[in-house]
């Protein structure tokens, strides 16, 4: 009874946000470098911010320097969303919402040097997650698999959060893919969305990791990571400034020149990091060679892909 109230309220407040979206005009318009036709709503993915809130009101306001960071990082993600925000400004409010992060997570105890590694390998993934918003489907439908692979190690494996927490942000999740996970999207992510659900994301995968003393759980986003970084590989070698958007990643390829459904193209990435991190658990005892193996097989899968159908692009 509980998680169905979550999901109603989730749901009331998504609609809501909607008829404000409509209200004050806050629409992605295509243009030459989007995968998408129509004017489309902007900022769905709030609702991941108001999940967050909803347990973080009913449980005794539990981890409020998480929160603290999620609300300086949702707050600059939305107003990026509406009006340019200046990439100074973003940084800034990024950097103190990872600090605080970083505080929440205990890591004041660590060596001095942790805090700048960490600060650069969340920067990166939370780049990367905000990268690979670009069709129906990817940014919800990879965030379930990802949320979904965190609960069942909590429920089974490693306790390391309260499950309350993992189950409301599924939920979360799993409304903004109704309006999302479809041939016609009702809205998008925006920035607030992919941003926000990142830095969720960091908070669980950071907790479990320095819990369990594991980093190999980040192969949790080895789908992601091998996409974004070989992607931004791939520009520098083309002289690109990867500052600016494009449509070069394999999921934009896959999309836009070879004509795969959004919501097939994301169902893929599901599944493959689905099965990847099914794999990990099964092989837990060889879990570095098992590693090093996934990451060979997805380089060696991009590679061959791009030099397969990256002309398709090219004659564009």
């Amino acid at each position: 009874m509980y998680y169905l109230i979550v999901f109603l309220l989730l749901l009331v407040a998504e609609m809501g946000y909607f008829r404000l979206a409509d209200r004050f005009n806050i629409i992605d318009r295509p243009n030459e470098r989007s995968s998408h036709t129509r004017i489309t709503l902007r900022g769905g993915g709030i609702v991941f911010y108001f999940g967050a809130l909803l347990y973080f009101i009913g449980n005794g306001f539990e981890y409020p320097w998480f929160m603290a960071g999620l609300t300086l990082i949702t707050a600059v993600s939305f107003t990026d969303d509406v009006r340019s925000v200046s990439q100074k400004v973003r940084l800034l409010v990024h950097f103190t919402a990872m600090a605080l992060l970083f505080y929440q997570l205990g890591m004041g105890g660590l060596p001095w040097w942790y805090i700048p590694v960490a600060l650069v390998v969340c920067t990166g993934i939370i780049n990367a997650y905000n990268f690979m918003d670009g069709i129906n489907g990817i940014t919800g439908g990879y965030s379930l698999v990802v949320l979904g692979a965190l609960a069942y190690v909590n429920e089974y494996r490693f306790g390391f959060v309260e499950s309350q927490l993992l189950w409301v942000m599924l939920i979360a999740v799993a409304v903004f893919c109704v309006f999302n996970f479809r041939k016609r999207a009702k809205c998008f992510a925006g920035d607030v969305g992919s941003v926000g659900i990142a830095f969720v994301i960091l908070f669980l995968l950071g907790k479990l990791i320095l819990q369990s003393n594991d980093p190999g759980y980040v192969i949790l986003l080895a789908v992601y990571g091998v996409d974004s970084i070989l992607t931004i590989v791939h520009r520098l070698m083309l002289h690109e400034n990867i500052g600016l958007p494009h449509r070069k990643h394999l999921y934009q390829l896959m999309a836009n020149e070879l004509k795969i459904p959004h919501t097939a193209v994301s169902a893929f990435y599901m599944l493959l990091q689905a099965i990847i991190f099914a794999g990990y658990l099964v092989f837990y005892a060889y879990r570095w060679w098992y590693f090093v193996a996934v990451v060979l097989l997805l380089c060696i899968g991009y590679c061959l892909f791009m030099k397969r159908y990256f002309h398709l692009h090219k004659v564009k």
